[in-house]
């Protein structure tokens, strides 16, 4: 895509990943980060934020909207972005606690007026359904959404549709991650929608756990989290693409929340029969050297970037990161 000027970029939600997020953004040429959201305030500088400016702020008085000069507060903080600042799309780096705050904050955007391009990371199935059914408003809204466009879903649900294609029919798709961070209070949320996987915990009994709770627990498990057959938007997703049915898509992981080292290598196994009756399985592995931030943030600018071309196209909906290939951000 030809880009005259930089693309105009914003980042809603500023806990650990959104935080990364701004890290991946300030050497791009392509991309400016201009605005930034969390529940108390938002900051905006249409040459470019500062990240460690905004990161040192949020740590030491919990919310960007203190950052001087280009801080404001507000309990509304996304519709005040929306109606008086110019950006081109945003990547929701949100928590999806309750498991409808996707859905609703999607809503938002509808009912504001604004059109462009929005990008997210969800994980659940569920919540991408919900997203499904705001398919005809977003399109009659002039947005472009792309939706599970991180790790997994996003990287790997990709990586699944294209190696999908040396087969005839394709058996099972395998997703198994590792994740590795030194302090879990850096990706608060991200750990809560992980321990909501687990047995006897759901997304709202995890959303209530408070921090101290939260650390018991993870006390008790050695800070290990071993999650098996999660409901994961990689299976509706490419049910939608057409490459199997849901229920031959299986997604697990191990996370370790006590060290940055991967407990396992992140990998998908995708296994089919090829035209000649041939059973193999493809198999892609990622590097152990790269975090979860850069699986999920990287390619969430990429489906962002990938978006933008689409709107400027006239094409607006919903699109899911195993319909669309991501551009390279440079």
């Amino acid at each position: 895509m030809n880009i005259n000027s930089a693309l105009k970029v914003g980042v809603l939600g500023f806990g650990g990943l959104g935080q990364a997020a701004a890290r991946i953004l300030t050497p791009k040429q392509e991309m400016t980060w201009v605005a930034a959201a969390d529940l108390k305030g938002y900051s905006y500088c249409e040459r470019g934020l500062d990240p460690d400016k905004l990161i040192s702020t949020y740590h030491e008085k919990g919310s960007i909207g203190y950052c001087d000069p280009y801080g404001t507060f507000s309990n509304k903080s996304i519709q005040d972005l929306l109606e008086t600042k110019a950006v081109d799309g945003y990547f929701l780096a949100l928590p999806n606690l309750p498991n409808t705050f996707m859905a609703d904050v999607t809503k938002q955007f509808v009912a504001s007026g604004w059109r462009g391009v929005l990008v997210d990371a969800l994980k659940r199935t569920s919540a991408v359904e919900q997203l499904l059914n705001l398919k005809d408003e977003l399109a009659q809204a002039g947005i472009t959404y792309l939706t599970g466009c991180g790790a997994t879903p996003g990287l790997l649900t990709a990586a699944a549709t294209i190696a999908a294609q040396s087969y005839a029919e394709v058996h099972h798709v395998r997703i198994s991650f590792g994740v590795g961070i030194a302090n879990w209070e850096a990706y608060r949320a991200t750990i809560r929608e992980d321990i909501a996987h687990l047995p006897g915990f759901d997304v709202e009994k995890a959303k209530g756990m408070s921090d101290a709770e939260v650390k018991t627990f993870l006390d008790k498990t050695n800070g290990i989290l071993t999650l098996e057959n999660m409901e994961h938007a990689d299976d509706i997703m490419l049910e939608l693409a057409g490459v199997c049915a849901r229920d031959r898509v299986t997604v697990g992981g191990v996370v370790n929340t006590r060290s940055p080292k991967k407990p396992l290598s992140t990998n998908v196994q995708v296994t089919g029969r090829t035209f000649d009756g041939k059973i193999s399985t493809h198999t892609f592995t990622l590097g152990d050297e790269t975090s979860m931030a850069a699986n999920v943030c990287g390619p969430a600018f990429g489906y962002l970037k990938a978006g933008i071309e689409l709107h400027r196209r006239g094409i607006y909906g919903l699109f899911t990161a195993a319909e669309i290939m991501p551009k390279f951000v440079k």
